[in-house]
């Protein structure tokens, strides 16, 4: 198949067909996918189509340990938010990456979100990059527990916050303006009474180092790379990206809007993730 020419690359929509022929000719797609792929399933993205934020960035790991008013906003906010996340269902986009699978296509699949629909949806072979936001890690001893066995110790323990009702965003949490945080209880582990974080990367830490080793692993046995649903702002991610155009592999995106790998890029479908792969449903 021929590249794309440098219309396409910057931004003109290529058609869907352009997308299966790719895929039909490759048989170890290692797939990355973004944010794009839950938006259909009611959680936000975080970029615009200039790949900018429409919002705040979220929280730094950084601000996270050291700040206690920090963490009590960041669990209001999630105890909030998670009712809708907890609850989200798997869209189109992720049932046809499980179909990628059940197929024989995909080499694996790289998550940068942290929802775990794409194993809701029947994908198997799944790197959460990013970690899992169903989990929550004790950073004193390491114990790893589910996170809705902390959302009813957060409502036990805040019984007032049952009722708030906000604007679900990107990383579970809710939208919560002019809201006083500060008597807002956050408990401890009950195992070593150390301090409880989500179970993925926050912005400001590092990937752990065995992930992204078992991801590079699987990128020296694919024929090929499938973007779908993400910016690549974040270099987490786009370092995969790179790795695949030095060793020549073809790279096709999915994705509304710029990416920061345009320019390496095979082929380029803008369109919804769902729809530019509803043929391999």
């Amino acid at each position: 198949m021929a590249n794309a020419s440098a219309a396409d690359i910057s931004g003109e929509m290529i058609e869907p067909n352009s997308l299966e022929t790719f895929v039909d000719r490759h048989s170890r797609l290692f797939v990355l996918t973004g944010a794009g792929c839950s938006v259909s399933s009611g959680i936000p993205d975080y970029r615009d189509a200039d790949g900018a934020w429409k919002r705040s960035p979220p929280v730094t790991f950084q601000a996270f340990m050291r700040d206690a008013t920090t963490r009590r906003r960041y669990w209001a906010r999630s105890l909030v938010g998670w009712r809708r996340f907890g609850g989200a269902r798997p869209s189109d986009a992720h049932r046809a990456l499980a179909r990628l699978e059940t197929i024989g296509k995909s080499e694996i699949l790289l998550t940068q979100n942290v929802d775990r629909l794409h194993q809701t949806a029947g994908s198997e072979a799944v790197i959460d990059l990013h970690g899992r936001l169903d989990h929550v890690r004790c950073m004193g001893c390491g114990r790893v527990t589910p996170r809705a066995a902390l959302q009813a110790e957060l409502e036990r323990l805040n019984p007032d916050w049952r009722g708030f009702e906000a604007t679900t965003a990107p990383d579970g949490d809710a939208d919560l303006d002019d809201v006083d945080f500060a008597a807002f209880v956050v408990p401890p582990c009950d195992a070593c009474g150390g301090l409880l974080k989500p179970d993925v990367v926050f912005f400001g830490e590092n990937v752990p180092r065995p992930r992204v080793e078992a991801a590079l692993r699987h990128l020296d046995e694919a024929d090929a790379m499938l973007i779908v649903g993400s910016s690549l702002m974040v270099y987490s991610g786009f370092r995969f990206v790179e790795r695949a155009a030095r060793a020549g592999l073809p790279i096709a995106a999915v994705n509304l809007g710029r990416t920061r790998a345009d320019a390496l890029l095979t082929l380029k479908v803008e369109a919804d993730c769902g729809a530019a792969l509803g043929f391999l449903l």
